[in-house]
């Protein structure tokens, strides 16, 4: 179920593998892109993620109705005019990937169709990632499986019979090493919509490691997916909102993505294991226990009683449960109020 990306095993108990996505928010400047690049190792990434087209290999330049977009961020643009805005130059990509192994990232890309995937062999990348709209792209999910590379897929918008039958083809083309991410496919989505309890009914169903790409502000929704089994974050990443680029809306800042990451840290180690050991720090609170304590002065010979033994804090005299079992039993020594209750000072029973 496990697998690995260069030296970095991913699935179930293993930290998570989190990705910073530039997309479009280098804004068509190498030298943001490269920033964006460095900034997202000094925030804790462990991979930084391109996509790989062209507007020509993506769509074609048509103003109809069918190429119009509508009811999203990008309302009324041509599919091919924002792809154009939004591409990553592919001159660019083994200079970054230089970049990126440099400073200590993985480096890959989501390929679009054959031509990205034959590019990308060529500069040797360790794993694909296919996007939630081309999980229905039989021709491309035959390309890239046929590398033998591990890949990771996004299912937004997928059926689960759809999800099965990507998979399917995906491991009968020689698929070894697979990974799905939960994905609500929607720029930006609503923390409403992303239905993490899918996550571990992914899990049984495809007995794969699952992960999440997300597109909902803030970083609550990725730490609470950590905690259902997310072994595999990945997040948009900008270093400003404020460069208006095609996608940095719904993109995390570096103070919000090291934040975030800093947090699925502290949330994998509070995950632990199943355990009803106590630590050494709980045994330092044992004593804010109750216990039973003399609560008034007790004379030799008188009787234990509701009036003079009760359950309090702190927690050295005998288990609360043996109240019953003394009340009416006499004492054998005098017991000043204060003192914890044990058998020494209780006639035999």
């Amino acid at each position: 179920m496990n697998f690995k990306i260069n030296n970095r095993l991913i699935g179930q108990n293993q930290p998570a593998y989190i990705i910073a996505e530039m997309s479009a928010n280098h804004n068509q400047s190498y030298d943001e892109a490269v920033k964006i690049v460095e900034t997202a190792k000094a925030c804790g990434a462990d991979a930084i993620k391109l996509q790989t087209y062209t507007p020509d290999t993506l769509t074609i330049d048509c103003g109809n109705k069918y190429f119009r977009i509508e009811n999203t961020i990008w309302e009324g643009k041509k599919l091919y005019d924002l792809y154009k805005e939004s591409y990553t130059p592919w001159e660019w990509h083994p200079k970054l990937k230089n970049v990126a192994e440099k400073v200590g990232l993985d480096f890959f890309s989501t390929p679009f169709d054959a031509s990205a995937v034959h590019f990308l062999e060529k500069l040797n990348i360790p794993v694909y990632k296919i996007a939630s709209f081309e999980i229905v792209d039989f021709p491309l999910i035959h390309t890239v499986a046929k590398t033998g590379k591990p890949i990771i897929i996004s299912t937004g918008m997928a059926k689960i019979e759809e999800i099965k039958e990507a998979v399917s083809i995906l491991k009968k083309t020689g698929c070894t090493e697979l990974a799905l991410l939960k994905c609500t496919s929607a720029y930006p989505a609503k923390p409403e919509d992303a239905n993490l309890r899918t996550i571990p009914h992914m899990l049984k169903t495809f007995n794969l490691p699952i992960g999440l790409s997300d597109h909902t502000p803030g970083i609550a929704v990725p730490i609470a997916a950590i905690s259902l089994g997310a072994c595999i974050i990945e997040k948009h990443f900008t270093l400003s909102r404020n460069n208006f680029a095609a996608d940095s809306s719904f993109s995390l800042e570096p103070e919000e993505f090291k934040s975030m990451v800093d947090n699925i840290r502290i949330a994998e180690k509070a995950l632990g294991t199943v355990s009803y050991t106590i630590s050494e720090q709980q045994r330092t609170s044992f004593n804010f226990r109750k216990s039973l304590f003399v609560v008034e002065d007790i004379n030799a010979g008188q009787k234990f009683s509701i009036e003079n033994v009760r359950s309090i804090r702190p927690g050295d005299g005998i288990h609360t449960k043996y109240f019953k079992a003394i009340l009416g039993k006499k004492a054998i020594k005098n017991v000043a109020k204060g003192t914890p209750v044990n058998w020494d000072l209780v006639e035999d029973i």
